[in-house]
């Protein structure tokens, strides 16, 4: 099995990706679709979320002091899959990404009263490629609308085209940046960006909450660098009940040993 034949598999056709959004993620490396998954889906992810921070409390409190992360969402059912096979989202992964790519993190986020504020970041902390030669590409799935007050991200459009880390290129990256942008949009909306993409979460002052689910795409060499594979951490009964397609997006084939490492879970 290959790339191309899982891309069928899940419908991923040239047409899938229209072209003002695949211009948008070019040039100002991020784009959103308002209302991607209707409120009855929507509601379903919410329950879900607070079950399993509920479950784990320490676990899910441990990643992000104020925080909640609820991590590997590949093992807590099958109603998170669609996070990762979606073909919109493919055919996103696949326009930055033309080679081979494996799901590093598949998590959640909500970040608690007076907390989330994050220093402008990308998500790949390694060398800073030449544009063109990315690395990744991320997702966003609002839980709950993303208003100015509640931590909403911020993004700098373009930056992801400007070889350098935000680290490099302000003197304080939890400052403003004059050309920063904030996400105000409802629940139910896709926030797709480039790795590379300047971003954070910023504080939530509302004491509302503000939950978001990540799925984050890279290649395979990258996925195991970082330790960060899929195939390692699946549950017997997730591996079985997933078909060849799937497994082959999470870097597992049918009949692999398990093995792998944890993956490192950190989004805004």
């Amino acid at each position: 099995m290959n790339k191309t034949q899982v891309l069928e598999h899940f419908k991923v056709t040239d047409d899938v990706l229209d072209p003002a959004l695949a211009h948008r993620l070019d040039e100002d490396g991020f784009f959103v679709l308002p209302e991607f998954f209707d409120q009855q889906r929507v509601q379903a992810f919410r329950e879900r979320f607070e079950e399993l921070a509920n479950e784990d409390p320490e676990r899910c409190g441990e990643h992000e002091p104020g925080s909640v992360i609820v991590p590997d969402l590949v093992n807590a059912g099958e109603m998170f899959d669609v996070l990762y096979t979606h073909r919109l989202l493919l055919a996103a992964v696949s326009h930055v990404l033309p080679g081979d790519i494996t799901l590093g993190i598949l998590s959640g986020r909500d970040p608690g009263p007076g907390h989330g504020h994050q220093v402008l970041h990308a998500d790949w902390r390694e060398e800073v490629p030449e544009p063109g030669n990315w690395q990744g590409l991320n997702s966003m799935f609002l839980l709950d609308d993303f208003t100015a007050d509640n931590g909403a991200t911020r993004v700098v459009p373009g930056s992801h085209r400007w070889g350098k880390a935000p680290a490099e290129g302000m003197r304080d990256p939890a400052a403003s940046h004059p050309q920063e942008q904030l996400i105000v949009a409802p629940a139910g909306s896709l926030l797709v960006f480039n790795v590379h993409l300047w971003h954070g979460g910023t504080a939530n002052r509302s004491g509302r909450p503000r939950r978001s689910l990540f799925a984050f795409y890279t290649t395979p060499a990258n996925a195991e660098k970082r330790k960060a594979t899929q195939a390692g951490m699946l549950h017997p009964r997730t591996r079985a009940r997933l078909g060849p397609e799937a497994l082959y997006l999470l870097g597992a084939r049918p009949g692999d040993a398990d093995g792998g490492g944890r993956v490192h879970q950190s989004s805004v």
